[in-house]
């Protein structure tokens, strides 16, 4: 079934729980060698470069380099799209890795308002080069990113996978196609929270909308995800399906 404008639709799918940081092999990863730079900030891109049609991925905390991430970019660029992944950390994600990790510093210096700012000459030099509809999908911190890019009419479809926490101030001012498809088990962005946006957005009946909720996921699903399990990884694709069937429809 597909989504009616303004339906705020909530949908239930399978559930996985298979959740970590992503492992970075970028020595022995081709797609770690298509990187170059858009508007100051180092992107990944892929997909036809030549294409009118382009799509946005703002990464989580985690960064742009996370090979589930590109594998995701080289996926939706294989409908024809161009697909630039930039590096909004500015070659700074979290590292759990390290002892004495000092998230609330690291949140001060990557604020989703600055990467906010950040994306719109990213919008701009999409359109320089001759795209003329741009999608874009924000995953957890990229989620908040998005959220903001969506209140203006820069771009013309977005996609929000296991947001961090945003308010309903920032939901009420979206213009655009916006799909948000949430984990069950998720603390940053509850499905009640998710719901309730739904019955926000529903009242907007000049674009489509809806609130997807995957049972027995956790927070970051769809990219980071364990390759070698097998229910983790049907769960992420489905948001995948989910993410490309929206830019298809709405990007063109």
């Amino acid at each position: 079934m597909h989504p009616r404008k303004g339906s705020g639709k909530v949908q239930l799918r399978h559930p996985i729980n298979s959740i970590r940081q992503p492992t970075l092999d970028l020595e022995h990863d081709d797609r770690a060698r298509i990187v170059e730079e858009l508007a100051g900030l180092k992107t990944y891109t892929t997909g036809p470069s030549d294409s009118e049609l382009a799509v946005v991925l703002i990464a989580d905390v985690f960064g742009y380099e996370a090979p589930n991430l590109r594998k995701l970019a080289d996926k939706v660029a294989a409908a024809g799209f161009l697909v630039v992944v930039p590096d909004f950390l500015y070659g700074d994600p979290v590292d759990l890795s390290k002892p004495n990790f000092d998230r609330e510093a690291w949140r001060k210096l990557h604020s989703p308002d600055k990467g906010y700012e950040d994306a719109k000459p990213v919008i701009a030099a999409l359109k320089a080069k001759g795209v003329r509809a741009i999608g874009a999908a924000g995953f957890c911190w990229g989620g908040k990113v998005l959220v903001k890019l969506a209140s203006s009419n820069d771009i013309q479809a977005a996609v929000i996978l296991h947001p961090g926490k945003i308010t309903e101030d920032e939901i009420d001012a979206v213009k655009i196609p916006i799909a948000f498809l949430g984990a069950e088990i998720d603390h940053a962005s509850p499905p009640e929270e998710l719901k309730k946006f739904g019955e926000i957005l529903s009242a907007k009946s000049e674009f489509e909308s809806y609130v997807k909720i995957f049972p027995g996921v956790s927070h970051g699903w769809s990219v980071r995800y364990n390759l070698e399990d097998e229910s983790a990884v049907k769960s992420a694709e489905e948001a995948h399906r989910d993410m490309l069937d929206w830019f298809l429809k709405h990007v063109k």
